[in-house]
């Protein structure tokens, strides 16, 4: 069985320039970012809130050994979402 965990944070407000994704370019406005962590990689989506559509962090997926390191992931998504600027995912931050 694998080990697997998720955390959705909504309601987030998108910085000037909103977030890049890998299918939509960049979006704004209020966003849901949600991070699934399966075999040691952590996929983040985000959509507009209450939204259906979900879009690929751009950036994403990213390594993440552990649970503790998948949540801090999700974290420094959240923030990304909220600095803007049509930011790519990096993580760990350079």
């Amino acid at each position: 069985m694998d080990t697997f965990a998720t955390w959705t944070t909504q309601g987030i407000i998108a910085g000037s320039g909103g977030v890049m994704t890998t299918e939509g370019g960049p979006i704004t406005g209020d966003l849901t970012v949600h991070t699934t962590w399966i075999d040691g990689q952590a996929q983040v989506t985000v959509q507009h809130t209450g939204a259906s559509e979900w879009y690929g962090l751009a950036g994403s997926p990213v390594p993440a050994d552990d649970e503790p390191t998948a949540r801090h992931a999700h974290q420094a998504a959240v923030e990304l979402v909220k600095d803007g600027g049509g930011s790519v995912f990096h993580f760990p931050a350079a």
